[in-house]
């Protein structure tokens, strides 16, 4: 039992918070993977009401999350990327946003590297006289409700079941475990428009996301085309590559090592048409990045290329393969390779890529992950 479910008069309090804020500042990924916590705590109490405080990436995946009911954008100067400039006006402003907002309680959700007090700080100027957090440090009264922080010296978690286990201690209890987005019609009228000719095949779609935000994370270009090539002569379904406009260069040099003709949607969907997509096509193969639980939320199975920056991001409850190299350097949590030779992406094989995807196009048995935690390298 925890301290908040035996301290019934605050149990009470939670139950009966009618108005809660949710934080959660970081990517696009992070927001999905956030969603099923986010769904327990609507559906724990009747006529509840969420509000999301999020990036702007977090922005375009709770809008597709029908537990949320309002959405607030704000790029926090302690998160990494923000671009804030040198004035505090905007944090006042929110700060005097959130006492307007008269919200009952906040919970705020973080991966355990980050620390949740610039934001509960913000919360207790603002009067939100509920506030919990996993926190590794006393906060004192910065938070009415303190979940003292095990990871990772106890354990690490996938990231679904972290935020999971925060709401839980609220007495919100999931009923469907499961990522999810809720796909517009209007997103399927788009990408058929989008597609042309090439919609009558896309059921039987290999789906190429070769980028990712961080350098460490992306499988080498040169690789990503050979195991194309060969992943052409293993299925006759269409190979269409994804990615944002930025992407394009990385895409289109991957497409001219290729001997067979494929497709790039790169820069030519939003996030809605991204999920349609996936949502129709057989199987994704992506770096380690927002694509891969984008698929998890539709039902997609995904190959996985899984830089070993960090373990708790892996597919969720979808069937997958995790692809990644064992290195003495793992879990180094940076963005570009402190090391230099990359070997946890780089030595993974394009016929081990091949592999993985024609077993999960069915071609052989495929099993699905649970919480992706049990990572198996592709080699000693």
């Amino acid at each position: 039992m925890t301290a908040i479910a035996a301290d019934r008069p605050r149990a009470r309090l939670w139950e009966q918070s009618s108005r809660i804020l949710c934080v959660r500042l970081d990517a696009l990924g992070d927001v999905i993977m956030t969603g099923p916590a986010l769904r327990a705590l609507k559906q724990s109490a009747p006529d509840r009401h969420i509000t999301l405080l999020t990036s702007a990436a977090g922005v375009h995946a709770g809008r597709l999350m029908p537990c949320i009911d309002d959405i607030w954008s704000y790029e926090a100067p302690w998160m990494k990327g923000a671009h804030t400039g040198e004035s505090a006006a905007a944090d006042r402003a929110l700060i005097s946003r959130l006492h307007q907002g008269a919200f009952d309680a906040a919970v705020l959700f973080t991966v355990y590297s980050q620390n949740p007090l610039p934001a509960a700080l913000m919360c207790w100027l603002a009067d939100i006289p509920l506030r919990v957090a996993h926190c590794r440090e006393n906060p004192y009264h910065l938070l009415t409700d303190w979940i003292p922080e095990p990871e990772p010296e106890s354990y690490i978690r996938h990231e679904v079941r972290r935020q999971l286990d925060l709401v839980r201690h609220l007495g919100a209890e999931a009923a469907s475990e499961r990522l999810f987005l809720q796909i517009p019609g209007a997103a399927f009228d788009n990408l058929d428009d989008t597609l042309g000719p090439l919609r009558t095949k896309i059921d039987e779609a290999v789906v190429i996301h070769a980028g990712a935000t961080a350098a460490s994370r992306r499988y080498p270009a040169e690789q990503f085309a050979v195991a194309a090539d060969r992943l052409a002569l293993a299925w006759e379904g269409p190979i269409i590559f994804t990615g944002v406009e930025s992407e394009r260069p990385l895409v289109e040099s991957i497409r001219a090592r290729i001997n067979v003709p494929t497709y790039s949607l790169v820069g030519r969907l939003q996030l809605p048409e991204l999920a349609a997509l996936l949502s129709r096509a057989r199987v994704l193969i992506s770096n380690n990045t927002g694509a891969v639980h984008v698929a998890a939320a539709v039902g997609t199975a995904v190959v996985d290329l899984y830089a070993l920056t960090n373990p708790q991001h892996t597919p969720w409850q979808v069937p997958s393969r995790v692809l990644f190299h064992d290195v003495a350097c793992k879990f180094c949590y940076k963005s570009t390779c402190p090391q230099e030779h990359h070997d946890c992406l780089r030595l993974v094989t394009p016929d081990e890529i091949v592999s993985a995807a024609v077993n999960l196009l069915g071609l052989s048995s495929t099993s699905p992950s649970e919480e992706g935690l049990h990572l198996v390298h592709t080699r000693s």
